[in-house]
């Protein structure tokens, strides 16, 4: 398919259209989890910008699949402070509320303490491959409109996984997008790469989207090292380390929701 130049347009101040690039896997109304997350922290950064300020912690809440329709994202100070604030975003699409976030936005002080290495070791970022997704679900626009390169497993492999991606197009059509944002566009597919269950046959969807991070990634190449861990009960964890060719710089987590389909 031929890919629009971003996942999103800008209608307004607040608003937003969706592109098909967007679409996830699962129908084709309904989007990946992804550029919504991404669009949330591009409305955060934005908002009462200061220098030196950074996201360092964002939480977001996923209140019900978001539909490939016009979407309104709000954002408030929940809590203001000199060098340490919270905000508040929420996003509306299709006449409800479907996204939650909170981000903490840290003061950033050069050299102001001795730096500790995370022992994570960075694999290699291999040439160009193939693009396989989910078996029996088949080729779908979010994942055209990324380049994935794995060192370890994939999606078409049950288990934990290792890969390097990144966007082919841009978030926001127009817009400068920061490298935690182009990161968020990919983070929310940790539970796909590391799915230990057939897509065809299980559903495993994430309620929530937690990421901790101590720097941004410096590089456009970015980094996922996912596995996933379920209970019989019908609950599980996905959890990853983000890295960039610098190093890992954050963690992320999703708590699942795992039925039969």
């Amino acid at each position: 398919m031929e890919l629009p130049e971003a996942f999103y347009l800008q209608t307004g101040e607040q608003d937003y259209e969706p592109t098909v690039a967007a679409v996830g896997p699962w129908a084709p109304d309904l989007l990946h989890g992804g550029p919504p997350i991404a669009l949330l922290s591009h409305a955060m950064r934005s908002f009462q910008a200061r220098e030196g300020l950074q996201i360092a912690r964002l939480g977001v809440e996923i209140l019900s699949p978001v539909p490939l329709a016009p979407c309104r994202v709000e954002v408030r100070m929940a809590r203001p402070g000199r060098r340490v604030e919270l905000l508040e975003a929420r996003m509306l699409a299709g006449g409800r509320e479907v996204l939650l976030a909170r981000a903490w936005r840290l003061q950033r002080e050069p050299g102001c303490v001795g730096a500790v290495a995370d022992a994570f070791e960075v694999p290699a970022l291999p040439g160009p491959q193939a693009q396989r997704f989910f078996e029996g679900v088949g080729h779908f626009p979010y994942g055209e409109a990324i380049e994935w390169r794995f060192t370890r497993g994939g999606f078409d492999q049950p288990g934990p996984a290792t890969v390097w991606a990144r966007p082919r197009i841009a978030l926001v059509r127009g817009r400068p997008e920061s490298a935690l944002e182009r990161l968020l566009v990919l983070l929310d597919s940790a539970n796909g790469l590391s799915a230990e269950l057939p897509a065809h046959s299980w559903s495993f969807v994430p309620v929530d989207l937690q990421l901790s991070i101590y720097r941004e990634p410096r590089h456009p190449w970015l980094g996922i090292d996912a596995r996933t861990a379920i209970d019989g009960d019908g609950v599980g964890i996905s959890h990853a380390t983000v890295f960039d060719a610098d190093g890992a710089f954050g963690r992320s987590l999703h708590t699942l929701f795992i039925r039969a389909r």
